[in-house]
């Protein structure tokens, strides 16, 4: 396993809000974690990074690779967080500050973690754009000359950047239209394909679950209620709640899912 949660509790003032989970992805998988606004996911993937707010504390394990992550400084979290574990958050927007170039805040990203060749970082920056299917030239371009869709793939290519062991996507496409937000889900899918790395998958979008995660975990007020194969909890959930948000998702009209198989979103 890449990543291990274990038995994580997250606790405020007054009341534990995630309570006792534990969940594993494994090395090259695209692992899906499912439930309703306030279950608690956004603050689980918080917590692996050590990104939550202050007031927050936490108790269990979070094993990356072996090594509890709740355990390390500040410092070596740092080092770790957009090397070895990466983030795309729903606001990929807040990523850029509108006073730098998007050059700027790839080559910045770069040296933070110990890039020193200007060159290196230029050149490894302009891969990043086409990777995505950008124009190197728009490194040049500040965030608010870029369309939302080219934002939100720089926001990807800089996540993928160095190549991270750990990616976690948060409600990466919650913001998006359907065919946008397949775009960028085939997009790390073969970035996923390309380069092997694990991929935690934030969403109440079964949709996006069915066609692209190989597991799952259900989650309900703070706790995981239900785990495992995709297909096994899709055709035969077991928890009351699982079956509850199955039901409710959306179902496509047929003239709607002719015209998105026609441009490749099913």
């Amino acid at each position: 396993m890449i990543l291990s949660i274990e038995e994580l509790s997250i606790f405020s003032r007054e009341r534990k809000i995630v309570d006792s989970v534990s969940l594993a992805v494994r090395e090259g998988e695209f692992m899906a974690l499912v439930g309703q606004s306030g279950s608690g996911k956004s603050l689980l993937s918080q917590a692996i990074g050590q990104l939550l707010p202050p007031n927050l504390r936490t108790s269990g394990r979070v094993l990356f690779e072996g090594s509890n992550l709740l355990e390390r400084k500040p410092k070596e979290m740092r080092a770790l967080r957009g090397r070895d574990i990466s983030y795309i958050f729903q606001d990929y927007q807040g990523a850029f500050t509108p006073f730098r170039s998007i050059g700027g805040h790839f080559d910045e990203y770069q040296k933070v973690h110990g890039e020193k060749s200007a060159a290196i970082r230029k050149k490894r920056s302009a891969e990043a754009l086409e990777s995505v299917g950008l124009r190197p030239e728009l490194l040049r371009s500040y965030p608010f000359q870029l369309s939302g869709g080219q934002l939100q793939r720089a926001s990807i290519a800089t996540s993928l950047m160095l190549s991270p062991r750990l990616l976690i996507a948060d409600e990466a496409t919650t913001a998006l239209d359907s065919m946008s937000a397949h775009r960028v889900l085939e997009l790390l899918a073969g970035k996923q394909a390309e380069t092997g790395c694990a991929i935690l998958f934030i969403t109440h979008d079964w949709r996006h679950v069915r066609r692209y995660a190989n597991r799952l975990s259900v989650m309900k007020e703070g706790q995981i209620v239900e785990s495992g194969g995709k297909h096994r909890i899709l055709d035969h959930p077991q928890h009351e709640y699982t079956r509850q948000l199955i039901e409710a998702a959306p179902v496509l009209s047929n003239e709607l899912k002719s015209g998105l198989k026609e441009v490749g979103v099913e």
